[in-house]
């Protein structure tokens, strides 16, 4: 499933700490963040700069977690998580989400997370 969190990314031009509340997806042991079709995002041209991040849990379990992103771009693995996190964690109906998939693929945001250690 997944949470809400914030992460913290380095702002790619000022250099300064960007923190935001973000909803993640843990699909099979592995996290993955990602948003709706069409907008352009800043913490993902944030981490794309600077992969280094920092995921703050707040709901339940309360850390801070030094982490790496990594964008996902391979069409297939896109459209595999985007479909998961519309019926999974939002409750599309996969009808629906079958129907609006080529666009989230084509413009939505998408990275995996790797907690560093």
């Amino acid at each position: 499933m997944g949470g809400i969190a914030d992460i913290t990314t380095t702002g790619r031009r000022s250099g300064q700490p960007r923190r935001i509340e973000i909803f993640f997806h843990n699909f099979d042991g592995e996290i993955y963040i990602g948003g709706r079709p069409g907008l352009k995002r800043d913490w993902l041209a944030n981490l794309i700069a600077q992969p280094l991040f920092t995921l703050h849990l707040k709901r339940g379990v309360k850390a801070d977690l030094p982490a790496r992103a990594e964008e996902v771009t391979a069409p297939d693995e896109r459209a595999a998580l985007l479909f998961r996190m519309l019926t999974e964690s939002w409750n599309s109906d996969p009808a629906k989400a079958r129907a609006s998939l080529d666009r989230w693929v084509e413009s939505s945001p998408l990275v995996k997370v790797t907690v560093e250690s």
